[in-house]
């Protein structure tokens, strides 16, 4: 009598193998169950349930509590790798399947940008994008910062394109270029025409700057600090357009990032490099760890870098482009 083949693995859990490592899967990238739960519009039990399921289907520990943070066993790390590409394999399927019958001719994409990113930035992008892709609905998101985030795990956008300092674990940030901090005066300034610039010699002067909540306040703040020199701030101001306007009036001196400054505020104000004090900021493209890129968003992603050129940024060699 021929030997019977082994059993297939016994999976019971509403019948269903996908949920379970779908649930796996979200919450070993973002490292909580109700972030996971919160993704995959689901209640934080049922996110449990199938987790416990899976480990009791596969007979070993997949995940543990690391602080407040939820981290993989050797274990899960192994089921990560394998069920991760196969569920966002099956979960971007339908997309992928009008991509091959429409290709560029049909679709959508959304990018989630700043401000300054779709002031500075996306226009020549965008211009091109459309050119060669009208058939394509493009939806710009203006948000920064958390809310740019979620939008990226959530899937609520496929790509991200702007500024990034601390990048999360289930986030890839490729930086494409780097723009240098400056010094943005009244032509008139007696700042605009001293030789060789100080730190220290911008103490007189009140700045203008954003916000605190804002990273460049914060980096100004922390600049200042560490280099033990006293600053006055004249003026707190959302969007750099209006810092620049400011500026040019005479209301007082401001600290920007090269991308936001144009021909036309060179004539009417002095820019001198503060790359001896400040860091570089770079921009580039943030996506989710493991997201699927439709023929729309790669197509995108490659615009950047020549649009970038012509912003008259440095590339990640700090090679000058202009």
């Amino acid at each position: 009598m021929p030997a019977k083949p082994p059993p297939a693995p016994r999976f019971a859990y509403k019948g269903d193998r996908l949920k379970p490592l779908r649930a796996f899967c979200q919450t070993a990238r973002l490292g909580s169950v109700s972030r996971a739960a919160e993704a995959l519009f689901l209640s934080q039990p049922a996110v449990t349930l199938q987790l416990q399921a899976l480990e009791r289907d596969f007979g070993v520990r997949l995940l543990e509590r690391s602080g407040r943070r939820i981290t993989l066993t050797r274990e899960g790390q192994e089921l990560y790798d394998l069920a991760r590409p196969l569920v966002e394999g099956l979960d971007g399927l339908d997309a992928v399947f009008q991509d091959r019958l429409g290709g560029l001719d049909a679709g959508e994409l959304h990018v989630a940008a700043g401000s300054s990113t779709i002031l500075y930035l996306l226009p020549k992008i965008v211009e091109a994008f459309k050119a060669q892709h009208p058939e394509i609905r493009l939806s710009l998101h203006n948000v920064t910062g958390a809310g740019g985030l979620e939008l990226l795990r959530s899937d609520g956008v496929d790509l991200a394109v702007g500024s990034m300092l601390d990048v999360p674990a289930d986030l890839d940030y490729a930086p494409v270029y780097r723009f240098e901090p400056m010094l943005i005066t009244p032509r008139d300034h007696p700042l605009a025409s001293k030789p060789e610039l100080q730190l220290s010699d911008l103490s007189p002067y009140g700045l203008i700057l954003p916000p605190q909540r804002l990273t460049t306040y914060r980096l100004v703040d922390l600049v200042f600090q560490q280099n033990r020199v006293p600053y006055t701030v004249a003026l707190e101001v959302g969007g750099w357009e209006v810092i620049k306007q400011y500026v040019a009036m005479g209301m007082g001196i401001s600290i920007v990032t090269a991308i936001c400054l144009t021909d036309a505020d060179r004539e009417r104000l002095v820019a001198r490099s503060l790359a001896k004090y400040f860091p570089s900021r770079s921009y580039g493209v943030v996506v989710r760890k493991g997201k699927f890129l439709s023929p729309q968003a790669r197509a995108f992603t490659e615009l950047i870098r020549p649009a970038l050129f012509e912003r008259g940024g440095y590339d990640e060699t700090g090679q000058s482009e202009r």
